[in-house]
């Protein structure tokens, strides 16, 4: 590996393009990934990957060719997971997104009914009333930190309701969900040993809540459509397990960083702030352009599964491959100016943040209500959520995510 990476550096030019590896978790962190990204796309849009931390893999990185491998799951399969990491034999947790069909599609289809448009239309008043209360309850002129006293506890409310999870309980969801994303073999800081002991105690936590749900008359919450489901109510425990860590991941990860990356953004870009502060009904497609900006997961994986031939590179039976969102997001090809953060874009929810075809995000909408309740009331309150120090992001190069992000509210 060359010595601007050994280094931390992270200098993309003095890199040769063949020591490049940008599943590298301190390179995410230190948001220095996006010039490595742009010379991938001009220069090597499939590029092989020969050693990493995770073993070879190869990286697709321009919009379009992410999007023909999302379309083509007989040659490109989930079946062995979305991450680069291998799963453990020991401790596998297989779950529907890191499925193919038709067991992907039974599976999906069981939970899906939470987030149907009558129940996202019934979710909003309680998003609404949540907001509110959140948003009083925050010291005005006093600096906090945004992704605690905000982004984590919006997301962590609504994923208890759509569990129907003990809401007294509820940290125990953002507790595991970081566990479930922060563990040493994907990069991560958390040992493995504290991460599993952490989803084991999920795992027994969420059994004894599913027996109890199965009992009852079926309801619309996941947990209960887990429980009664004719393809679900009989799953392995650790496959259980699977589909509950991505649930919540699911659920949590994405909106709570998509909340703390548009203030972040808007912070940076103050012309988009003004727009925002003279026309409160560019919030709908600010939201998209937040997701599209923060891409909060940067990456899915697919393996290979037979030899071929993807844009004049041959790939062998078992190569993984990332389709580094992150990266389509930002190519030029598709999205026209797509370093610059902009509010009113045209065509704005052309982006890959969700994903494309069959494993497109389930909780799309959901997500994009939550951000969009969020901002209307952050409007109807504060002229100004500044950011007063450098954000903290988290040592991962599949989340893009805050640990911290110090602001301070200036009231209208």
């Amino acid at each position: 590996m060359s010595e601007a990476l050994l280094t931390e550096e992270f200098d993309a030019q003095a890199t040769a393009l063949e020591d490049f590896d940008v599943s590298s978790a301190k390179l995410m962190q230190a948001d220095k990934h996006w010039e490595f990204f742009a010379r991938l796309r001009d220069e090597a849009p499939v590029h092989y990957c020969k050693d990493s931390m995770f073993g070879p893999y190869w990286s697709i990185t321009r919009f379009a060719d992410i999007m023909e491998i999302e379309k083509n799951w007989q040659d490109f399969s989930s079946d062995l997971g979305i991450t680069l990491t291998d799963r453990p034999e020991d401790f596998s947790t297989p779950n529907f997104i890191g499925m193919d069909p038709p067991k992907h599609d039974q599976q999906r289809q069981t939970v899906q009914g939470v987030v149907a448009p009558m129940n996202l239309k019934q979710m909003e008043s309680l998003i609404r009333q949540r907001a509110e209360t959140i948003l009083d309850s925050l010291p005005v002129g006093e600096t906090f930190n945004w992704v605690d006293l905000v982004s984590i506890e919006l997301t962590t409310q609504m994923l208890a309701t759509i569990f129907d999870f003990p809401f007294e309980d509820r940290y125990k969801l953002t507790f595991w969900s970081d566990m479930a994303t922060s563990g040493e073999l994907a990069g991560g800081p958390t040992p493995e040993g504290e991460r599993r002991a952490a989803l084991m105690e999920c795992l027994e936590y969420f059994t004894a809540l599913r027996e109890k749900r199965g009992n009852e008359p079926p309801k619309i919450d996941l947990l209960s459509m887990l429980a009664h489901g004719k393809d679900t109510q009989n799953m392995p425990p650790m496959e259980f397990l699977g589909n509950l860590i991505l649930l919540i991941v699911g659920g949590n990860d994405t909106t709570r960083n998509s909340i703390s990356g548009g203030v972040l953004a808007l912070n940076e870009n103050p012309g988009e702030y003004d727009k925002l502060r003279a026309d409160h009904s560019l919030i709908p497609n600010m939201v998209s352009e937040i997701i599209r900006w923060q891409t909060p997961l940067s990456f899915m994986r697919r393996t290979a599964t037979r030899d071929l031939e993807f844009r004049g590179q041959q790939m062998r039976k078992g190569d993984k491959l990332a389709m580094w969102y992150v990266s389509g997001n930002r190519d030029e090809r598709v999205i026209p100016e797509p370093n610059r953060f902009w509010i009113d874009r045209p065509n704005v929810r052309h982006h890959l943040s969700f994903g494309f075809g069959l494993h497109r995000c389930m909780g799309n909408r959901l997500a994009e209500m939550q951000l969009r309740v969020l901002w209307e009331e952050i409007m109807q309150r504060f002229r100004f959520v500044e950011v007063v120090g450098e954000p903290e992001r988290v040592q991962s190069s599949f989340v893009r995510g805050y640990s911290s992000l110090p602001v301070k509210l200036h009231a209208l």
